[in-house]
């Protein structure tokens, strides 16, 4: 089984928003096979707990403006890990520690890796 086409779309929405917020390290894990209930997680990083919360609130924001409801939302207010859970997609935003500590790329290391297309942007040299 591999994610859906939707759960592609919510990706995006997600990445570019994570992105927009300067989220490092974006993974995006299929996790449809082992999962009846998910089809994708996406994992980012922040520098600091409130990089976290500020990535957190910018893909809650993007997806509800795409007609996607929050179906339950962990942990914003540590800024250390926030699970946001919009069905066919759960994003993991971890603040650096936390994420080199769960290590959940090791955990679900059997699951394919889907590629994120993110827009190049010139840096200003």
């Amino acid at each position: 089984m591999t994610a859906t086409d939707r759960a592609r779309e919510l990706l995006k929405i997600a990445a570019l928003a994570a992105d927009s917020k300067q989220a490092v390290d974006l993974v995006a894990l299929d996790v449809s096979g082992p999962l009846p209930l998910t089809d994708i997680f996406l994992l980012a990083t922040g520098r600091n707990e409130r990089n976290v919360i500020s990535i957190a609130s910018e893909i809650e924001d993007k997806l509800i403006e795409s007609g996607v409801k929050t179906i339950r939302r962990e942990g914003r207010s540590e800024g250390r890990w926030v699970l946001l859970d919009f069905g066919d997609l759960v994003v993991h935003v971890f603040h650096e520690e936390d994420r080199m500590y769960y290590s959940l790329e090791r955990l679900w290391k059997d699951c394919p890796v889907i590629p994120i297309d993110l827009p190049v942007t010139e840096s200003a040299d």
